[in-house]
């Protein structure tokens, strides 16, 4: 079971990073900015970087890591709290969605201001549409799961 979950968050950690960066990179601040704005937690030099964020391999990898182990984390107090809630697919990916939409506004409007202010360069509507994308991934794997 344990197995499942983490796999469960690191395919919904996946699909929101790529929404993001696909983003970022086309519209924003630079396809690897996510990434980058997330190691600035750790790496307090990045909190002033030059916009577009170019790739550099360690914040990177370190806030790619960052993001998944925070997937897989909060995948677990997300099937926690809903153990055997949820009755079909589509029901895990609504309550999901509620439940990343709730980290969102969390984060952005109370987190991230104090502890990494530069995520902020971020598109909040598409950090918001990402979120809520990574949660209906998790509902509708974790649903599917519990079904089966």
């Amino acid at each position: 079971m344990n197995k499942k979950i983490i796999i469960a968050g690191l395919i919904s950690s996946v699909a929101m990073a790529m929404i993001e960066m696909v983003y970022e990179g086309l519209f924003g601040v630079g396809f690897w900015s996510a990434p980058v704005f997330i190691s600035a937690t750790i790496l307090r030099d990045l909190q002033v970087i030059t916009l577009p964020v170019a790739f550099t391999l360690v914040p990177v990898v370190l806030g790619m890591m960052g993001h998944m182990m925070n997937s897989v984390a909060l995948s677990f107090a997300f099937v926690a709290m809903t153990k055997h809630s949820l009755l079909s697919w589509l029901s895990g990916a609504v309550v999901g969605a509620l439940y990343a939409m709730v980290i969102f506004f969390a984060m952005w409007f109370v987190i991230l201001p104090f502890i990494n202010p530069v995520m902020l360069n971020l598109n909040p509507i598409v950090f918001a549409l990402s979120h809520m994308m990574w949660g209906a991934i998790l509902g509708a794997m974790v649903a599917r799961r519990e079904s089966q």
